[in-house]
């Protein structure tokens, strides 16, 4: 069964934890800007937090843009041969998610592998924004947030036939009876 990594923006409290797991797990040291994800962060309104990593893309636009074939899916992830890596960074334009970096004192693109199939950065997460789910789970919350959000409504407006037409709910419990 194939798996996924997704992000829930909405639990992410910015820590970067994930960023600086990721980064030792990788290569040994304590810098952010070596990890394979990285917390986007905008100030000040909206305020989000954004864990952006691969996607794992089924079609990968970075593999296609590499001129040597550094970039090759196997299974369910694109792996990146660093011994065939021109460091040609064709893939960090490509990538249409922003979600493979460059980084100065490195040869080669930094992008995430799923370590191996046990992300560390899922591991590590506090509020447990990332998730390594089943890929039928995919879409789930948004579901769910759905469905929940029209519990919560009174009356919904539409136009039917160019009329304005009104639904209005009846609150449980609150239901007048004769």
């Amino acid at each position: 069964m194939a798996r996924r990594l997704t992000v829930i923006p909405e639990l992410c409290s910015g820590c970067r934890i994930c960023e600086l797991t990721c980064a030792i797990a990788h290569f040994g040291v304590n810098n952010p800007k070596k990890s394979a994800i990285r917390v986007l962060v905008t100030y000040p309104h909206p305020v989000m937090r954004l864990p952006v990593v691969c996607s794992q893309c089924k079609l990968p636009l970075c593999a296609d843009a590499c001129p040597v074939g550094a970039l090759r899916r196997s299974e369910t992830v694109v792996k990146l041969d660093r011994s065939s890596c021109i460091s040609c960074m064709k893939c960090v334009e490509a990538c249409p998610f922003g979600a493979i970096y460059a980084h100065g004192d490195l040869d080669h693109p930094v992008k995430c592998d799923l370590c191996d199939g046990r992300p560390k950065c899922v591991e590590k997460c506090p509020k447990s924004a990332l998730r390594f789910i089943p890929e039928e789970s995919l879409g789930e919350s948004k579901r769910l947030n759905n469905i929940l959000s029209y519990t919560h409504m009174k009356e919904i407006e539409f136009t039917e036939k160019g009329e304005q037409r009104t639904i209005r709910y009846a609150e449980i419990g609150q239901e007048e009876l004769p």
